[in-house]
């Protein structure tokens, strides 16, 4: 069928993390940038971050400047957490934090999705300078492209 994915590939990929404003977000877009509309491709986080409502809507600035760097513009991105999903019928589940992989096992109980735990650090947790802190998201965002880029080769 035109548009639909290689029979080795998922049609529908979930990247969760804790927050949904960091990592998941990041993976999220990398592999749509990939794979365009051929795989359908969401992400979600287990809770809403503790933040401001006002910040609580999109990605972490951090991640918005590193991803604009690579050509993703991430300004659409809303946050949600599993039970904000409007369907979980996800073929693959892809956990980057210890908490959603929980999660996920959780919610593909008696399903035939398959479940992968791929732990990313958390850059939030770097201090220093603002370039430091660039560095370390850079480095996750630059993580996640590998491994997706590895996982989902045509």
């Amino acid at each position: 069928m035109p548009g639909s994915p290689p029979a080795s590939q998922p049609g529908a990929v979930l990247f969760a993390c804790n927050f949904n404003r960091v990592r998941s977000p990041m993976a999220e877009a990398l592999l749509k940038r990939l794979v365009g509309d051929r795989v359908y491709v969401d992400s979600c986080g287990l809770k809403y971050p503790p933040v401001d409502p006002e910040e609580m809507a999109g990605v972490d600035p951090f991640v918005a400047a590193v991803m604009a760097e690579v050509g993703c513009d991430l300004s659409r991105h809303r946050v949600k957490t599993f039970e904000d999903l409007e369907d979980n019928s996800f073929d693959l589940v892809i956990s980057l934090t210890p908490q959603s992989q929980h999660r996920a096992v959780e919610m593909a109980r008696g399903r035939a999705a398959e479940i992968e735990y791929w732990p990313v650090f958390d850059p939030t947790l770097t201090e220093g300078s603002r370039e430091a802190r660039l560095s370390a998201y850079r480095d996750v965002r630059d993580a996640l492209a590998a491994r997706i880029a590895k996982r989902f080769a045509p």
